[in-house]
């Protein structure tokens, strides 16, 4: 295999791969965006277009000299605040003090929540409900599965935990993929190694860096793991056995999608997206190249398909979320143009697509039964950048009718966020901009919301 190459987006001074890099900051940025970035992609480019714009393909992206300079690149530009923000509001904030959020995951009244601090919080209405740690690595990616809760780790491990049917607020490990027993197994024969690093072998059964990203089959039988070492793994959830590892890319996987008809997409700081066809063979699976979607000099930092299987939708260090229509054969159908920075998290619910970004403001779009997308508002509270998303029903009756949803967002400053976001809301439209005496701008952000500190009490802050 090749040495891994490229730096993330914002180096991490606890990881091995940051100490050959400089780390490229933002004035009070926090450093780490937990997304690999090859070198030609650690920075976005300066002339993403208003949120309005959107449906448009690469070509059509108008780029200055200015923009195009290497210098330009690297001074991160002030976001549009002239805009006035639809219906969709903040309703609260989840605050405890111990870590970046990297992590999120929603199971219906219950919300849990990973940081750099290798604790996972588990939050009820608003409240700390429980919690559990892990022994070493910060907790990149939750999902779960029935009973089962996977988390995926900065040190390579995918642990496994389950609540305790006496007590729904204790939790307790019950595995770690690949399993002790088969991890014994596999290294007494001598082919299961494979070369990881120059003068380093591991065994194929194992990630030998970060996880990057988490995701289930359409049937719920299999879990994908993608991870920095440039592969992805399938294991199988009913006896936590690792069926096959596919180098996948040049560099660092981050981001990984299984989807419709046998299909998993993977995403990369080498720039491209990537299709595999699954096929079963036995008791195991086998996973072909089918295609590859993009490819471009951005590293590629989430994955996300609709809760209809018929758009694939990819975020990128440049800013931009492009996607694919199914049924277009996964041609490409257009470009999302929200932000100024990179893209770091994206996430589906019914109608909208909503994207997560370091520019610390959420965009959420509205896609029409013609295939075109409407931004509906940009949410900003977030002071750093937007990590990860998490998104469930509002089950609250609506006279109208309409669908809500309920969003939770997981940022570098520490906190998470409530949203409630409407799929019937009106689109963004431009308002006067308001100045103070001084004459500075006056940020067009939502009302003031609550703020949850761990243990439930409410104070009003700024959102």
């Amino acid at each position: 295999m090749k040495s891994l190459r490229g730096g993330r987006i914002f180096s991490d001074e606890k990881s091995v791969h940051g100490k050959g890099f400089d780390r490229l900051k933002a004035p009070e940025e926090p450093d780490d965006f937990s997304a690999r970035a090859s070198n030609s992609s650690t920075t976005s480019p300066c002339d993403v277009e208003s949120p309005t714009v959107a449906d448009s393909s690469p070509a059509e992206a108008a780029t200055s000299p200015f923009a195009k300079s290497p210098w330009s690149c690297h001074a991160a530009p002030a976001m549009d605040e002239s805009f006035d923000y639809s219906p969709n509001v903040l309703m609260g904030s989840l605050v405890r003090e111990e870590g970046h959020i990297y992590s999120l995951a929603a199971a219906g009244e219950l919300l849990y929540t990973g940081s750099d601090s290798k604790n996972i919080r588990v939050w009820k209405n608003q409240r700390e409900f429980s919690g559990f740690k892990s022994n070493s690595g910060l907790v990149k990616a939750i999902i779960i599965s029935g009973e089962k809760i996977f988390s995926g780790h900065q040190d390579g491990k995918i642990r496994v935990w389950r609540a305790s049917s006496k007590n729904a607020s204790v939790h307790r490990r019950v595995g770690n993929l690949p399993t002790l027993k088969d991890y014994i197994k596999c290294s007494l024969n001598p082919s299961n190694y494979v070369e990881v690093r120059r003068h380093r072998n591991a065994l194929w059964i194992k990630h030998f860096d970060a996880i990057s990203s988490l995701s289930l089959s359409e049937d719920r039988l299999l879990l994908y793991s993608s991870s920095w070492d440039k592969t992805f793994k399938v294991w199988r959830i009913s006896d936590f056995k690792c069926l096959e590892s596919v180098i996948a890319h040049d560099d660092a996987v981050n981001a990984i999608a299984a989807g419709f008809d046998s299909l998993v997409f993977t995403g990369s700081a080498d720039g491209t997206v990537k299709v595999w066809r699954r096929e079963y063979q036995g008791k195991g699976t086998k996973h072909f190249f089918s295609q590859t979607l993009l490819k471009q000099e951005y590293a590629v930092t989430a994955l996300a398909i609709n809760s209809d299987a018929t758009v694939v939708y990819s975020g990128s260090s440049d800013g931009l979320v492009n996607y694919w229509d199914r049924e277009k054969h996964l041609s490409h159908s257009g470009v999302l143009r929200g932000h100024k920075l990179a893209v770091l998290c994206l996430i589906t619910a019914g109608r909208l697509v909503l994207s997560g970004s370091a520019d610390k403001g959420i965009c959420v779009w509205r896609r029409d039964d013609g295939g075109h997308h409407t931004c509906l508002s940009v949410l900003t509270g977030h002071s750093g950048p937007v990590k990860c998303l998490a998104v469930e029903k509002d089950h609250d009756a609506q006279p109208s009718g309409e669908r809500r949803w309920i969003v939770y967002s997981g940022s570098l400053d520490k906190s998470v966020k409530m949203w409630r976001v409407s799929e019937a809301a009106p689109p963004m439209q431009r308002v006067q901009q308001r100045y103070t005496s001084d004459g500075t701008a006056m940020p067009a952000t939502l009302p003031y919301a609550p703020s949850f500190s761990a243990q439930g009490r409410i104070s009003q802050k700024k959102s």
